[in-house]
This record gives C-alpha cells, sequence and structure tokens, in this order.
C-alpha cells in the first residue's frame, strides 16, 4: 500500500511496507523509533518481566531493607532475566518474521501474524485457563480451544497470570523471615526488652540465613523454573 502526502505543488510518496519488496531505509528508521517508544510497555505486557521484578520487591521487602539494593538494580536484573528468558523466542521471530520482512520475503501484514505465532504460543504456557476463561467471557469470545484466543484477551489474561505467580512465590519467600521475626520478637518480650524494634534485632539473622543458602541465587533459579 503506499501513503501520497501533497506539500508545495510537489507529491511525496511513502512505502508503508506492506507489498513485497526490501522496505526503505527510512521506514525502518520510523519503525526502530516506534518500537522504542512502546518498548517499555511491550516488555511489561508480553514478557515475564512483571513476575520477577514484583518477586524480587517482595524479596527485598521481606528481608525489611526497604532501598538496599535499589530499584535500579532490581529491574535491571528483571530486565536480563527476561531477556534471557525470552530468548529463543525472540531468536524464532526473528527467523520467521523479521528477516523475511528486512529482505523482501513477507509483507509486514504478513511478517506480524508469523511473528506473533511464537509470541502466543510463549504466552500461551504462562497463562492459566481461569484467566482466560474470564477475558473472554468479558470479551464475549467463545473459544473451540485455548489457542483461538485473541491477543486483545490473552494480554490481560497473561498478565493476570503473572501477578498470581508472582504472590505465590513471595509468600514462599516471606515465610522463613516471617518465623524468625517471630521468633525474635517472642524473644525480645520474654526477656523484657519492649522499647527495642524486632525488626531491627531480626535484620542480621535474616541477611546471615539470606547469604548462607545464596539466596539471590536461588529466588533466581526458582523464578527460571517457573516459566514453561
Amino acid at each position: 500500500m503506499m501513503g501520497h502526502l501533497i506539500a508545495a505543488g510537489s507529491s511525496i510518496t511513502v512505502n508503508l511496507g506492506n507489498s513485497l519488496g526490501k522496505p526503505s531505509e527510512s521506514l525502518l528508521v520510523i519503525l526502530g523509533i516506534s518500537l522504542l517508544a512502546v518498548a517499555p510497555s511491550l516488555l511489561i505486557l508480553l514478557t515475564g518481566f512483571t513476575r520477577i521484578v514484583i518477586v524480587l520487591s517482595l524479596t527485598r521487602n521481606a528481608l525489611g531493607l526497604q532501598t538496599t539494593p535499589p530499584n535500579q538494580v532490581l529491574a535491571g536484573l528483571a530486565l536480563f532475566l527476561s531477556l534471557f528468558l525470552m530468548m529463543p523466542t525472540l531468536k524464532q521471530i526473528n527467523t520467521v518474521a523479521v528477516q523475511p520482512y528486512l529482505h523482501g520475503k513477507e509483507s509486514a501484514t504478513v511478517a506480524y501474524r508469523e511473528a506473533e505465532v511464537p509470541l502466543r504460543s510463549w504466552m500461551l504456557k504462562q497463562t492459566g485457563p481461569s484467566e482466560i476463561a474470564l477475558t473472554t467471557s468479558v470479551d464475549h469470545e467463545h473459544l473451540a480451544k485455548p489457542q483461538d484466543v485473541s491477543m486483545a484477551a490473552l494480554i490481560p489474561a497473561f498478565l493476570l497470570s503473572q501477578l498470581k505467580s508472582a504472590f505465590i512465590i513471595g509468600f514462599v519467600v516471606f515465610v522463613p523471615f516471617l518465623i524468625i521475626d517471630l521468633v525474635v520478637a517472642s524473644d525480645l518480650m520474654s526477656i523484657g526488652v519492649v522499647m527495642l524494634p524486632p525488626t531491627l534485632v531480626s535484620l542480621p539473622f535474616k541477611l546471615l540465613l539470606f547469604v548462607m543458602v545464596n539466596g539471590w541465587v536461588l529466588i533466581t533459579h526458582s523464578l527460571v523454573v517457573s516459566f514453561r
């Protein structure tokens, strides 16, 4: 499809890339800028970033630390873990959609549909049937099988599943630290020390336990294997 812009008595033709043939450099620049603009939203909506960053934040809160590690560190770790988990899917998208489009073998519409297939497959693996049933019922979709769900219904179902999984993992992480807090609080009350905050006393013990079990590696491993 060709778009035409008339300016100062001249006709400027812009190739939108829906026909076969290599896309122009100007179109690639426009697509690149557009992709960078929506990249944060795509990162949150279509990858495991949401689950990972929530679990890491809950782990920090369970330790009783408010700003250590900083938010930038947690977000950076979540970003690279998300890219690591998505790498096979991204490679498949590059093979079946991006490269054929850049070499003029497929139109933009066909490339988009080809790229959607591996991404949809990955998201469906991480999405529970109850979440899909909820979003499809709200959208009045009638599915013969889950693979027929539209992206408009799949994305919110995927995010709901990510939130559910993140809070389940966060609960498991909180339990041992909660036990330490309860034991320390009980001991302080038994010896009559009521003015000293229990969390201040329990913090070194929680840090010691976390270091002894190699906590960050354990949390990271749990997050990686939680993705199907």
